[in-house]
């Protein structure tokens, strides 16, 4: 489905952008692995997860090279998307999958645990996707495919900075949908299941948690490399602006935020008026106050 196509594929060193990778290169595309090699929490550098994903593309009979610059800055992702440019010629897909983890409550998170996810994850995002735009717009094509997550769909404990920028990707997703239209470019986000080295610092200490973790340990990173591979492909030229969940044999495609209800006043309000006539209206459309665990608990199909 991606036959003569060029894809960079950011964290492709380790699981969900591994898979992608793999399967991207395994439907024709030449794959540019993007990754720093760094830890759970972005810290350090190491050349091997790269150096893996490229090793199992060439078992396979794929082409695919190998790009450490970090996407959390401007001048870096430049380079990132030059690599496509020099290697293959082209670029026609961007998966921006590369995270990092520094999870804390939020009363205890410090400016620097929100700056480092906020400049991978969001940041990242917007450079890599912008560094792209210019080429899309210039051969008139392209696909986006962004990785959010449901602890910025939902809410999650612990993740102010995940969720605030797994949300705004979202935001930024639909905005490229909206702007990059006119140039055939689409852009959709992918909210992924999986057990993976993000996944695997979720407590699992009260007999519910444990239940909860055993569930997701089942769904392993390469169910969502199918959805992400037909994201790119031309099969969906017209899918854009929406998001999307693969859960083992699952697929979810999200509602986005519209007015649920409204009330109106001839003589305006106060505060007092909204306190003892809108509220009441108001609330029949209030959500609940959940995190993606109350939402998606139950069994995978």
């Amino acid at each position: 489905m991606l036959e003569g196509k060029v894809a960079i594929v950011t964290g492709a060193g380790n699981g969900i952008g591994r898979e992608i990778a793999i399967m991207m290169a395994g439907q024709g595309a030449k794959v540019i692995i993007n990754d720093i090699g760094a830890s759970v929490s972005g810290e350090g550098m190491d050349a091997t997860p790269a150096q893996q994903t490229k090793a199992i593309i060439a078992q396979n009979g794929g082409q695919s090279e190998i790009s450490a610059e970090s996407v959390s800055s401007w001048a870096s992702a430049q380079k990132i998307v030059q690599a496509a440019m020099d290697h293959f010629g082209r670029i026609d897909i961007v998966v921006n999958n590369a995270g990092i983890l520094r999870d804390q409550i939020f009363h205890r998170m410090t400016p620097e645990e929100w700056d480092a996810v906020i400049a991978v994850h969001l940041n990242g995002s917007f450079y890599v996707s912008r560094a792209a735009a210019t080429h899309f717009r210039q051969q008139q094509s392209g696909a986006y495919v962004h990785m959010s997550s449901t602890s910025g769909l939902i809410g999650n404990f612990g993740q102010a900075n995940y969720s605030a920028a797994k949300l705004g990707i979202v935001g930024l997703s639909k905005s490229i949908a909206l702007d990059m239209a006119r140039f055939n470019v689409r852009s959709n986000c992918i909210a992924p299941f999986a057990w993976s080295r993000m996944t695997g610092t979720i407590p699992a200490e009260t007999p519910e948690q444990k239940r909860r973790v055993e569930r997701i340990m089942q769904m392993t990173p390469d169910k969502n490399a199918p959805l992400a591979v037909f994201l790119a492909s031309d099969a969906a030229k017209d899918v854009t602006g929406q998001i999307f969940s693969p859960r083992m044999n699952e697929l979810f495609v999200y509602s986005q935020i519209r007015p649920i209800k409204s009330v109106h006043r001839e003589s305006g309000w106060t505060p007092e008026s909204i306190a003892e006539y809108a509220l009441p209206s108001l609330a029949q459309g209030f959500s609940k106050l959940e995190r993606s665990g109350d939402v998606f608990c139950w069994d995978p199909i």
